[in-house]
């Protein structure tokens, strides 16, 4: 007989709390959802207010009868999953799916996985929020409603295989929207003035607040400076007061992370969850700024301990997100004065960020004492200015300084200290630039400048963000990469020894790392949804929709009317699609004439991306249309004719190796180069247009000794099996399945007959969503971009209708 089994939704989370209570207390995981929507036609009754129908998945049947059996046994249940929407689904979806009745069940809520916590969260129980299960159900109801009918639309009119999301449209949106923005964007230039004076042995740095439109006048500055006398006319100092960030919310911590870690929305996540449930921080999907009493009291402690008592100031954050949670607190180490929380470098690297940025929101401001001095020019009214900092108490600078994204502006950086300077005293001028600098675009979003943008404008929710992020680039409507920038010619025109003289440097401009670019597709689906389902993808509606989750997690509104109100209008928008041809959605522009040939050169969206086509096919004559794929970085929309002709060069002969034709060309994987029926793949440096022999003859002898090092072992009787050298150890691959290798087992000396047995006792990996196709190794897929005709796209399956 069991007395207490508690369940929560990870094994992790499981074994931690189960180090903290006693013998009469059970610890088991449900392993996140036991219960969701079926994928089939028969998940929502629409006509019966949208009654979901529930099923228990069937990798959880096996959990679910476990959990059944200990259930009876138990006399109390504790149902101890995340304090959150999700968490109380799950706690619902279980008293479900276990039977288990309100006498015997216990709803218990905690923020941090300490002893305390959970001790104080069994003293106090509390049953099912039904409202904050509501809004878990209104949100999973609507987004399967938005998804299963508005997907076969995009099926029928544009794309097998395309899926529509409620959130995740919205936020390509921004993402086509920001691209576009860049594109038309048109680079103004200017000069910047800037001057060095020598100050008894030091260099003084001043700017001109004005900058000049053109050189002409920028120019004509710099001559009027010639022989001209500079002195100190004014000085001017200033304290200033730098105050701390408040602690992480999961958006603060998705966009510090990235900056200062260089971590994925969601790595960061992941890691968090780990530190989560190993009991080191407090619950980490959370909007609120808030910290409890104890833990401001815990971290004034440690502060006083480490740094002195005059490093301490107690400050309570209020969040201006009114969606917030302040009975929620922020992200924070359960024990200020831990400062190692995981051999894990990954783990230990967050969790010096979330403890210093909780630190540093409880520590004093940093004075700062900031000196700008005016420097007279004898031959012109303009001034030069001259700022500089100095820190007379550090504070929490001492522990933790805020990074900024790229469209902000660093001022908050503390300066150099000036020279020793007075007033009326002469300088002497080393020499004076006019540099040319150009306006700069919006920068194109990372994955955490996207959550930032999508927080303030209220879409999506703490437990959303990094969901979202990851399905846009999953679907292949974003992806996220580096791009490599353009040289771009500069003026500075210098004044020295009363000499001036101009010179043409140059710059990289444009170069991207890890930013986030649409792709075709997702221009091409974001115009028919801006056009046709304007609600679906509209900013405000997609923040209102929020909004109202919100209002039902509180209370204040019924579930299914809200349902009601979104659905009725989005499935006329639904049944009125029919009408919307095809061809009006399909992308394809027509660039001009080939001048060689005279034929029509046309820009289009295929199967495997987007491409040109040059001719059409001709059956009297069995001419065929020629096809060449974009490139990265060029969109169907803004392809140029001349660009079209540069791609119809590829492919191209190289040279000849070991008798054999090496031809560079581009396909659906990126540029490579084929050889004796074989494909290696271009590395980033080099370009198929330019490519030569001697470097792709490197490529393909490189190729091939990371393949004979890769291979351990084949057999000749049987071609298909081979024993390989993986990333992650040795595997075995029969056909297209890969194998692991039992620990027991040398990999140098097995039989074949082992290696069938063991692939037959492999299960065959199923697919995880019935639209993505599983890639080929990067060397073995054939490219898209062979001359031959292009297939019309099989017919697409109506869409399922709502019973």
């Amino acid at each position: 007989m069991i007395k207490n089994l508690v369940i929560v939704e990870s094994p992790a989370k499981a074994k931690t709390i189960e180090g903290y209570l006693g013998k009469d207390f059970v610890v088991k995981s449900s392993f996140g959802h036991v219960r969701d929507l079926p994928k089939d036609n028969n998940a929502i009754d629409v006509k019966n207010g949208f009654k979901p129908t529930y099923v228990i998945s069937s990798d959880k049947k096996d959990v679910v009868a476990q959990l059944r059996k200990l259930a009876k046994e138990a006399e109390t249940v504790w149902l101890a999953s995340d304090d959150d929407r999700e968490g109380e689904a799950i706690s619902w979806h279980l008293t479900e799916a276990l039977n288990l009745n309100n006498k015997q069940t216990r709803r218990i809520v905690f923020r941090e996985i300490t002893k305390n916590a959970i001790l104080n969260a069994i003293s106090s129980p509390r049953g099912i929020d039904m409202d904050l299960v509501n809004a878990q159900q209104a949100r999973r109801i609507l987004d399967r409603l938005v998804g299963f009918e508005l997907s076969p639309v995009l099926w029928k009119k544009i794309k097998t295989g395309l899926s529509a999301g409620r959130v995740q449209s919205v936020a390509v949106r921004l993402v086509v929207e920001r691209e576009r923005e860049i594109d038309r964007f048109k680079a103004e230039s200017s000069f910047k003035v800037t001057a060095s004076f020598d100050v008894q042995g030091k260099v003084l740095e001043a700017e001109l607040p004005a900058k000049f439109k053109t050189e002409d006048e920028a120019q004509a500055f710099l001559q009027g400076c010639v022989g001209a006398a500079y002195t100190i006319e004014n000085l001017e100092t200033k304290p200033l007061k730098r105050t701390p960030a408040p602690p992480f919310t999961t958006s603060t911590l998705q966009q510090e992370a990235s900056r200062k870690l260089y971590f994925s929305v969601a790595q960061t996540m992941s890691i968090a969850q780990k530190l989560y449930e190993a009991g080191k921080i407090s619950y980490m999907r959370t909007d609120s700024v808030n910290l409890s009493e104890d833990a401001i009291q815990s971290a004034s402690s440690a502060i006083a301990n480490s740094f002195g008592e005059r490093f301490v100031k107690t400050r309570r954050f209020k969040t201006k997100n009114q969606s917030a949670q302040e009975a929620h607190e922020a992200i924070r180490p359960t024990d200020f004065s831990a400062m190692v929380a995981s051999s894990d470098r990954n783990e230990q690297r967050l969790y010096e960020l979330i403890w210093k940025r909780a630190i540093a929101s409880q520590m004093a401001d940093a004075e700062i004492e900031k000196t700008t001095a005016t420097i007279g020019i004898s031959t012109r009214p303009d001034k030069l200015v001259a700022t500089g900092e100095v820190i007379k108490f550090e504070g929490f600078l001492k522990v933790y300084i805020e990074s900024k994204d790229d469209e902000e502006q660093q001022d908050d950086d503390v300066k150099g200290m000036l020279p020793p300077l007075s007033i009326g005293q002469a300088l002497g001028l080393r020499q004076m630039l006019a540099t040319q600098r150009y306006s700069r675009p919006a920068p194109r979003y990372t994955e955490a400048s996207l959550v930032k943008k999508l927080e303030e404008m209220g879409i999506g929710r703490p437990s959303t963000y990094a969901p979202t992020i990851s399905t846009i680039q999953k679907r292949g409507y974003v992806e996220k990469d580096s791009r490599e920038g353009k040289e771009r010619n500069f003026q500075v025109i210098t004044l020295k020894s009363d000499n001036i003289s101009t010179q043409t440097k140059t710059e990289i401009t444009g170069a991207e790392k890890a930013k986030l670019f649409p792709t075709d597709m997702a221009m091409v689906v974001n115009d028919f949804l801006v056009e046709h389902f304007p609600n679906v993808i509209d900013f405000s509606f997609t923040a209102r929709v929020e909004a109202e989750f919100d209002e039902i997690a509180h209370g204040q509104q019924e579930w299914e009317g809200m349902l009601e109100n979104f659905y009725n209008k989005f499935h006329q928008r639904i049944e009125s699609s029919e009408s919307i041809s095809r061809a009006d959605v399909s992308g394809a522009r027509e660039l001009g004439t080939d001048p060689a040939t005279g034929k029509t050169i046309v820009a289009k969206l295929g199967r495997f991306g987007p491409y040109v086509q040059l001719g059409e096919e001709n059956e009297e004559t069995g001419e065929k249309p020629v096809y060449a794929s974009l490139r990265k970085g060029q969109f169907i929309e803004s392809l140029a004719l001349e660009d079209a002709l540069e791609l119809f060069k590829l492919p191209r002969v190289v040279g000849n190796y070991e008798e054999k034709d090496m031809t560079a060309a581009i396909g659906r994987f990126g540029p490579y180069i084929r050889h004796n029926s074989k494909f290696y793949s271009l590395p980033k440096h080099l370009d198929p247009q330019t490519v030569t022999a001697e470097e792709a003859i490197e490529l393909i002898e490189a190729k091939r000794k990371a393949d004979a090092e890769k291979l351990i072992k084949d057999f000749p009787e049987n071609p298909d099996v081979q024993v390989l050298n993986g990333r992650y150890g040795p595997y075995i691959v029969v056909g297209k399945k890969n194998v692991k290798i039992p620990k027991d087992k040398e990999p140098t000396e097995l039989t074949l007959e082992e290696c069938l047995e063991l692939a037959e006792k492999t299960p065959e990996k199923k697919g995880r969503g019935g639209f993505k196709k599983k890639a080929e190794p990067a060397d073995e897929k054939k490219p898209a971009a062979k001359k031959t005709a292009a297939k019309k796209p099989a017919a697409k399956k109506a869409a399922p209708k709502k019973k």
